[in-house]
């Protein structure tokens, strides 16, 4: 569901996703949200690398709610589940990555409390990527 969404609106190599294959994969969190067994949305997220003057930080990844399950409260209350099990484990902050042909997900962030930062990581170099964050203090 989620990637053939995001190839509707952005090229392929527009979509960043997560490496399953890397040594750090057991540090993500991801959760599902489902309802008689059916899946009707999904995130996670991953520790960020600081800089040395950064305090810990987690990153949102793939996070998605189907298109006929928007407006019922599950992307605000997986997106407070994932910020609370950061928060557990001693980040500081969470970030995210979107682009600019997803108003409806920038929408949700911007009501969260996650306001424009700059570009950061893999993101860094790419003018077409949108970045958000918020302190978890």
């Amino acid at each position: 569901m989620l990637d053939e969404e995001l190839m509707e609106r952005y090229p392929q190599e527009r979509i960043y996703g997560v490496d399953f294959d890397h040594p750090d994969v057991r540090k993500i969190i991801f959760v599902i949200a489902r309802h008689n067994g059916e899946a009707l949305g999904c995130g996670g997220i991953r520790p960020l690398t600081p800089d040395s003057n950064e305090q810990p930080a987690a990153e949102l990844k793939r996070f998605f709610v189907d298109r006929g399950t928007r407006k019922m409260g599950i992307a605000s209350g997986m997106l407070k589940y994932l910020e609370d099990q950061a928060r557990g484990r001693g980040f500081k902050e969470m970030r995210l990555e979107t682009g600019g042909k997803q108003p409806e997900a920038i929408a949700l962030y911007m009501k969260h409390g996650y306001r424009p930062i700059d570009r950061f990581g893999v993101y860094a170099d790419n003018p077409e990527c949108l970045c958000f964050g918020k302190s978890l203090d």
